[in-house]
């Protein structure tokens, strides 16, 4: 039976989210940001799948985009652990959708998927989401579904770095990798395993990315133009490859955790080179 669509509303999240910012914005921007982040294209996506959850509409969703995925490795993890994956981002948007879409379908939609509380206005989406909120303190109840999550038998997936990969020496690489992963492996007992997803933004969102850096602008704005990148991608190809899983017994006390995520991040991007 079709669900009410959930019509996004960019006025009502901006009040939520970002009062200061919303009452100071003229009209012609926040239009102009409507049209950036196809908020009228988002709202189709949401009306059509409706009536699908979780895994289902994220796979709805690769559909829609005519993305074709090249996946190796994931038939080497044995369905019965309890596992981080662990991947880099560089998209920002469609490696999530894509990444859930397939470690989900491999583990009967058991799965759970760490992202930036913003997205967690996705109702379709809710039933697999653990909101992280980057810019301000974490809620009481958000931290006891994520330790749930941590300690169910779900799967979850995780972008270590929480911002997407920017581009630096000409060279397109993650931001530093954060340690709470390592800590909630080793918390949980779940082994890790690396991911790497082959994929980049335009030269747009790096050269936005790297003035706004330049200027001295804290705020990383070029955020904004992420839903812009992911309908660029459309009918695009891209390759993920599963690592290896960690055991959790790895980490030990020879490194740090920040340590120990560096080691993690340098054998998701050295997996580039598996399948060349």
């Amino acid at each position: 039976m079709n669900k009410e669509p959930q019509i996004l509303d960019l006025d009502k999240i901006l009040q939520e989210k970002a009062p200061d910012i919303y009452s100071k914005m003229p009209r012609f921007v926040l239009n102009y940001l409507k049209r950036k982040i196809h908020l009228d294209e988002l709202n189709e996506i949401l009306t059509i799948y409706a009536d699908k959850q979780g895994v289902d509409f994220m796979q709805a969703v690769v559909g829609y985009f005519n993305l074709t995925l090249d996946v190796n490795g994931l038939e080497n993890i044995p369905k019965n652990g309890r596992y981080i994956f662990a991947s880099n981002h560089p998209l920002g948007g469609l490696d999530g959708i894509c990444l859930s879409a397939v470690i989900g379908e491999h583990f009967d939609k058991k799965i759970k998927y760490v992202v930036n509380d913003f997205l967690y206005f996705i109702r379709n989406l809710q039933p697999i989401f653990l909101p992280v909120n980057k810019y301000g303190k974490q809620s009481r109840e958000a931290a006891n579904t994520t330790n749930e999550a941590y300690n169910s038998d779900d799967q979850i997936v995780t972008f270590p770095a929480g911002l997407c990969s920017r581009r630096e020496k000409g060279m397109i690489r993650d931001l530093t990798w954060q340690k709470n992963f390592i800590i909630k492996a080793i918390e949980t007992k779940r082994d890790i395993v690396p991911v790497y997803f082959n994929g980049e933004n335009s030269n747009f969102f790096y050269r936005f990315a790297n003035i706004r850096k330049k200027l001295g602008v804290k705020f990383n704005v070029e955020l904004v133009f992420l839903p812009d990148e992911m309908f660029k991608n459309k009918n695009e190809r891209f390759s993920i490859t599963i690592g290896e899983p960690i055991p959790y017994a790895f980490f030990d006390n020879t490194k740090s955790a920040v340590e120990w995520a560096g080691y993690v991040k340098e054998k998701a991007y050295n997996l580039a080179n598996t399948n060349k």
